[in-house]
């Protein structure tokens, strides 16, 4: 798989990338496409493409907190079809190094809490990248959904992340996400 990582907003990209991001996530979670390109005016987010050959068969956006020094994994999904062959792992250890070239001291990424089968697949996914599971369960006031924060850090004698720390980096990106509201600033 050949990864594509764009730091600006890229209609071709998204034109790629788009129909899987929808596929995912389009009735669960998805932010607006105005907010997405906000945060890429805003400098804080990447977008990431996979292809075999010339088909686009995953993707991921994640965010940067760099005066944290933290990488948030904000969406990724691979097409229903190529799933299985291990293109999740391989997206993953991607953004690993991407993080570790950036300077960055921790990967975060959310997942929901509720105790369901696909949940449950979704954290043993993430466990089996590295990812460390916190117990502290997240509450947003805007959506009904429970989530519980996951990270891999970058270095090795950083000490164990509790939930709750970890939500102060996720609340802050979140926030920043949704700064203006996807509109154009002069």
């Amino acid at each position: 798989m050949n990864i594509i990582t764009t730091g600006v907003w890229d209609d071709d990209l998204w034109r790629d990338a788009g129909p899987l991001y929808l596929e995912a996530f389009g009735d669960k979670g998805a932010k607006p496409v105005k907010i997405i390109k906000n945060m890429f005016e805003q400098g804080m987010a990447e977008l990431h493409v996979g292809y075999n050959e010339s088909k686009a068969v995953g993707m991921a956006l994640t965010g940067k907190l760099e005066s944290d020094k933290v990488m948030i994994i904000d969406y990724v999904a691979v097409s229903e079809k190529e799933r299985g062959h291990g293109l999740g792992k391989h997206f993953v250890d991607y953004l690993r190094q991407k993080a570790v070239d950036y300077g960055y001291q921790k990967l975060i990424i959310e997942v929901e809490s509720e105790d369901t089968l696909e949940n449950r697949k979704r954290i043993e996914f993430w466990q089996s990248c590295g990812f460390h599971l916190t117990e502290y369960v997240h509450h947003y006031i805007w959506v009904p959904e429970t989530y519980h924060a996951m990270y891999l850090p970058m270095i090795t004698e950083q000490r164990k992340e509790t939930g709750e720390e970890l939500f102060k980096y996720i609340n802050t990106f979140h926030r920043l996400s949704f700064r203006g509201g996807g509109k154009k600033r002069d």
